[in-house]
């Protein structure tokens, strides 16, 4: 697998001739917003461009109003998460896994904006980059999020589904889900 530009992820394969060629698919997932206000939480889905690439993300978290907690959920392509928290001092991130930055430029901008390097093409670990501590202020402390990081046997939709369980927006989040 290889990248090829922002918006869709592609594999190269045999055609005729033997001439490799890319072939385009879009990414697969959902993207969330997620706001808190006045002791209730509300969330709406987030325009699919949001999937492939972090500044559609931020300017759409940026579009919601509101005088409480505003972070975004991305699942994409049931490989990793994002979880996104837009700040007058810039963006606060959290990446599930870092090696995802090889093949998917949403990540890749996640590590830029965090200015660590991707890990090598060799390395098959899974570790997340970003603040572990994102949403400590809504009831979820950086040690309980990194345990549900490290689930790695479980889809990125079912860690967003525990986040949301631990946040106590599960109901709200769930809803969204069987609307997109």
């Amino acid at each position: 697998m290889w990248r090829l530009g922002r918006t869709v992820r592609a594999f190269r394969i045999r055609a005729e001739y033997g001439v490799r060629m890319a072939v385009q698919e879009p990414i697969t997932g959902f993207a969330v917003a997620v706001v808190r206000e006045d002791g209730r939480w509300r969330c709406s889905s987030l325009d699919q461009g949001a999937l492939a690439e972090l500044d559609a993300a931020i300017t759409e978290l940026g579009k919601l109003r509101s005088t409480g907690a505003a972070f975004g959920l991305l699942a994409i392509d049931d490989e990793f998460f994002v979880i996104v928290r837009p700040s007058p001092r810039g963006p606060s991130l959290l990446l599930s896994d870092a090696a995802a930055a090889l093949d998917y430029d949403i990540a890749a901008d996640v590590l830029d904006v965090l200015r660590v390097d991707p890990p090598d093409e060799d390395d098959d670990a899974v570790w997340p980059e970003g603040d572990l501590e994102i949403l400590s202020d809504l009831g979820l402390p950086g040690a309980e999020l990194q345990v549900i990081v490290g689930e790695v046997d479980l889809y990125p939709d079912e860690q967003l589904q525990m986040v949301a369980q631990r946040c106590g927006f599960a109901a709200e989040f769930a809803k969204i889900l069987d609307e997109i």
